[in-house]
């Protein structure tokens, strides 16, 4: 009798259904299905998006990736200029808003504002607000609470290969 009682539990154990880490869409952001299916202003099917862009800004803007740390050229960049969207050339931080935040990713207090829009991301298990180019959908990093609180306190942890750079006048 033990047996059975302790094979019936174990049975219903493994029988268990965990959804601690299932996402719940009811009163949140779009899925990554559904952004992908969201229209922007400039929509390219992925081949043209491939033939475009290299294949980290790809891997990034189309792909949500996250580059190294430390590795993007942008990250120690003191010009004054604007950085825009990679894919699209849509203006997305100023510089400056940038700052070191010593996280090895380029750093903004502020996006221009319209440029980027935001998503509830949950692919690490927590939910953390992505920030994407309004203008072509491509990922561009995160903000956090956690930037300078002299100005906005938010920091906007951004993946250099989704940028590039246009110096001032």
């Amino acid at each position: 009798m033990k047996k059975i009682v302790l094979i019936g539990i174990c049975m219903l154990a493994i029988g268990c259904k965990g959804v601690s880490q299932e996402k719940d869409n009811k009163d949140k952001t779009a899925t990554a299905e559904e952004q992908e299916s969201t229209t922007y202003e400039v929509s390219k099917t992925e081949a043209e998006w491939r033939a475009e862009l290299t294949d980290m800004q790809f891997y990034i803007l189309r792909k949500a990736g996250t580059e190294n740390p430390g590795s993007s050229e942008w990250l120690r960049n003191k010009e004054a200029g604007t950085y825009v969207c990679a894919g699209c050339k849509t203006p997305v931080f100023s510089s400056e808003h940038k700052y070191d935040s010593g996280t090895g990713w380029p750093s903004f207090d502020r996006a221009i504002e319209g440029n980027v829009a935001y998503e509830t991301d949950y692919k690490i298990g927590y939910p953390r607000t992505e920030e994407h180019c309004a203008v072509c959908g491509g990922h561009l990093g995160h903000v956090f609470d956690d930037g300078p609180s002299a100005t906005t306190g938010k920091r906007h942890c951004i993946n250099g290969a989704a940028l590039e750079f246009v110096p001032a006048k």
